[in-house]
């Protein structure tokens, strides 16, 4: 089976599902948002921007108006991953992204999640 292009993917068809997780675990989407802004630098109209213009995670990135200088101590498993090990920058990117979502439905205090 042919591996999914991850550049290529909509951020617009992930995010839902994003929400979905957090919410099924008590967390709200506007808390979602909060972690990808600290992450991407993006605020609430340049988040709502990206979705509506249905960018790929490429572009998502790519436009980012400033990634969080402590996004490198995001650390641990995520899809079987050690996110501080994965050498390709934008796969990096993209896991530290799921892994903050990911602790954002396990409970973590938001203090925790934006390493602060």
């Amino acid at each position: 089976m042919a591996r999914m292009n991850l550049h290529t993917m909509k951020f617009s068809k992930v995010y839902p599902m994003y929400v979905q997780k957090v919410e099924r675990k008590g967390r709200t989407q506007a808390e979602v948002d909060e972690v990808i802004c600290w992450l991407t630098g993006y605020d609430s109209g340049g988040l709502a921007d990206q979705l509506a213009r249905e960018t790929d995670f490429d572009t998502f990135f790519a436009e980012a108006p400033r990634l969080h200088p402590n996004r490198g101590e995001i650390t641990g498993l995520i899809c079987g991953y050690r996110v501080e090990d994965i050498e390709d920058p934008f796969e990096q990117k993209l896991r530290q992204l799921d892994k903050l979502v990911d602790e954002l439905a396990k409970g973590m205090k938001m203090e925790k999640i934006k390493r602060g």
